[in-house]
Formats: C-alpha cells, structure tokens, sequence
C-alpha cells in the first residue's frame, strides 16, 4: 500500500514537469527585419490563452515547450513552429501529449510557413505591402528611443479590397490572446466596417508599413432610414500600446461616421473597463468645445440640449453624453468649495441611484406575491445603509476615473 501511493507521487511529480503554461510558450513577433528574429527584445506573449488551451491555460506533456508564431510586420505572414527539449513518450509513461499543433491550426489560417528560411525570403517581398482600403487620417508620435517622429496613418477598408480578406483571417488571430472573450466575426456580413492604424518606417531607403492595430465596427439598422454603428473589437498590438493609438483610431472612426448623415449614434458591444476610458477621454476631447457644454451650461445640469448637440454633432449616445457631462462638469467645479461639491455630489447620486430604485420597485413587486419566509431572503441582501455605502464607493471610484480622464485630457 504505502509503496504504491509514494510511486504516485513520484509520477506526479515526473508529470508535473511536462505541464506548461501557455501564455509562456507562446512567443509572438512582428518582424520587419531578419535580426528581429533572434531578438527576445521583439518577442511579446499572450495575456490570454484560455479559449485555446483550456481555462488553466496549460499544455501537457512538454518541457521547455514554445509555440513560436511570428508575423511579417505588415502583411502578418505567418511563421509557425513547436519547439521543446523533451515530450512524453506513449510507450513508456502510458500518456499522451496534448496535440498543440492542431489546436493552433484550429485559429490560424492555413499557408503559413514551417522554417525560417521560407519566413525570410518572404520578408523580403514586404517592400510590396501596402495599406488596404481609404486613407482617413495621419498623425504623428515622438519617439523617444528613435529620438525621432514616427508617421502613422489610418485606413478604412473592407472584404472588396483585393488581398484584404486574407489578411484580416491573420490579423484576428491575435485576439485570441489579447482579448478575453474574443470571437471571429463573419466576414461575409456587409456591414462589418475595418478601420486598420499602420506605421511607416524605412527599410534600406524604402517606405515600408507595419500593422499597429485594428477596429470592426457593425452598422445596425435603425427604422426606417438610419443606421447605429457598433464597435465590435478593437485592438491596438502590444508593442505599440501605450502610446495613444487607440485614442486616435477611436476619434478618427468618430470623425468619419459624424460626416454621415444617415448614422444616428455609435455604441459599443459589451466594452471593457479599459475601452470605456478611452472613449470617456475621446469624447469629452470632441464635446469640451460645444456650447452646450460652456461651465455656464454645466452648472445647470444635464440638459436635452447636451443628448441633441452630442448626438447630432459627434454621433453620441444619450447615455455617453451624460458621462461627458459629469466628467466636464468635474473641471468646472471647485470641489474645495461645500456648496458646490455638494451640488455635484448629489446630482451624479442621482443618477447612480436609478438601478437600486429599480430593484426597490422589483422588491415591491415581490412583497406582493411571495411567501414572507422568502421575502427576507431577498430584503436581507439590500441593506439601506449598505446601499450608501456602495453608493459612496461608486461615487468615490468614478471621480478618480474622471480625474483621470481630465489630467490626461490636460496633457493632450
């Protein structure tokens, strides 16, 4: 007895060594020169694998596994290899390796290239690769480490462009491991509308373009004549985050659905906490200078005249509008002084209030055809003062947000 479960462990200790974590052994690049290759400077990893390899995010049966993917800059062909320094053996620890090639294969598109050397040749055909689609916007960012400024430029493409629908099955497969509840959208709908962010950099005296990042947006009809654009997805590569692009990307899809008479207002599906700061900030840039919104105005509350201005304007939604509103109200209000923070206080209360009322008048509901024992159940989960608790939080939590949005808004 003893014997055979000390042998278990052992063998568990033995497997456990064959355990690897995806999100470490997936190595990603996007490679503009051949060097790249063989600098760990360029290689970036997943913060997601989960929806690939299981909810622990681990591959069995490996050591010193690494699932290498690398991407040509600009067109995004595609090197993939499995390497590692030992693999379970069937015949001799009566288990199987998991079979992670095939479970790549299952979101990457097929013609990639197996070896380096094959990736190489075709890297330098890149000179090739241009940009799909319209030109609507060019900007540029200061580098520090360049010591110099870097031009970038952003298009509105779709599946008509010739090449277009191959590279966008290689482009989102990077939201696999960068966006948490990714899902590939069928490309055959028309009204799926692609806005792509690249960069120009010189390659031996050339002009070359290197993929930053992307933006789908669905275009819902309204009845009986309008349409609601949708951001879908939206992501900017990790080796360029951080450096404004989504902000410019988010303004400039705002810019080209403003000049369109028959859109009604942009929203969003399911936005992260991270995306909705970047549209607080990117609108709040676009509203600051309606007269709707004058310190004046703000002082006075939200107004209809703010949900008309935005909407007809900027394309903004009602409810968007009302955070623009706070968030323009903040700066114009000296929270030093009681009277007027207290005004500001109780008018964000307000509205953040609404849903509790709600559950208020469902609990009213309930008194009237549940059974009493039942009832407490449900009153015990809403305490008064554990509701102006929550509510003071909530509070507390969206004014340091807004203060955020307004310092970053300060440097722009």
């Amino acid at each position: 007895k003893k014997s055979f479960s000390s042998g278990l462990t052992a063998m568990e200790k033995k497997l456990a060594e064959y355990k690897c974590n995806t999100n470490e052994a997936i190595q990603l690049k996007l490679v503009r020169f051949p060097e790249d290759l063989e600098d760990d400077n360029t290689t970036f990893n997943p913060e997601y694998s989960h929806q690939v390899f299981g909810d622990d995010e681990v591959a069995f049966g490996y050591k010193g596994l690494k699932i290498l993917l690398y991407y040509i800059a600009g067109n995004l062909s595609t090197l993939f290899r499995i390497e590692y320094t030992s693999k379970v053996n069937e015949k001799f620890d009566c288990v199987e390796a998991d079979d992670v090639e095939s479970k790549i294969r299952e979101i990457i598109p097929p013609g990639f290239c197996t070896n380096t050397d094959d990736f190489v040749s075709l890297l330098e055909k890149e000179v090739n690769f241009k940009p799909f689609g319209m030109l609507l916007h060019t900007y540029s960012v200061h580098n520090e480490d360049a010591g110099e400024d870097i031009t970038y430029q952003i298009y509105k493409a779709d599946m008509t462009c010739p090449g277009f629908r191959e590279y966008h099955e290689r482009l989102q497969t990077f939201l696999m491991w960068f966006i948490e509840t990714a899902s590939f959208i069928d490309v055959d709908d028309e009204r799926w509308n692609y806005f792509l962010v690249f960069e120009k950099y010189n390659k031996d005296g050339a002009t070359l373009f290197a993929t930053v990042g992307y933006m789908t947006v669905y275009n819902y009809y309204v009845y009986p004549d309008k349409t609601r654009p949708r951001v879908s997805q939206m992501l900017i590569l990790p080796p360029f985050q951080g450096e404004g692009h989504g902000a410019q990307l988010l303004e400039t899809v705002h810019r080209y659905y403003m000049s369109s008479p028959t859109v009604l207002d942009i929203t969003a599906e399911d936005p992260s906490e991270n995306y909705v700061k970047l549209r607080d900030f990117v609108l709040v840039k676009l509203c600051q200078d309606l007269l709707c919104f004058s310190p004046g105005k703000l002082m006075q509350g939200f107004s209809q005249e703010m949900v008309m201005e935005a909407q007809q304007k900027l394309k903004i939604n009602k409810h968007h509008t009302r955070r623009v509103y706070e968030i323009l109200r903040l700066r114009a209000t000296d929270m030093g002084d009681a009277e007027q923070s207290r005004s500001y206080r109780l008018d964000v209360k307000r509205r953040l209030i609404g849903p509790y009322k709600k559950k208020q008048r469902e609990l009213a509901k309930m008194r009237r055809c549940l059974r009493p024992e039942e009832l407490t159940n449900q009153l015990n989960q809403i305490d008064l003062n554990m509701q102006h608790e929550q509510l003071e939080e909530s509070f507390q939590q969206l004014v340091s947000d807004y203060r955020r949005v307004l310092e970053r808004l300060a440097q722009a």
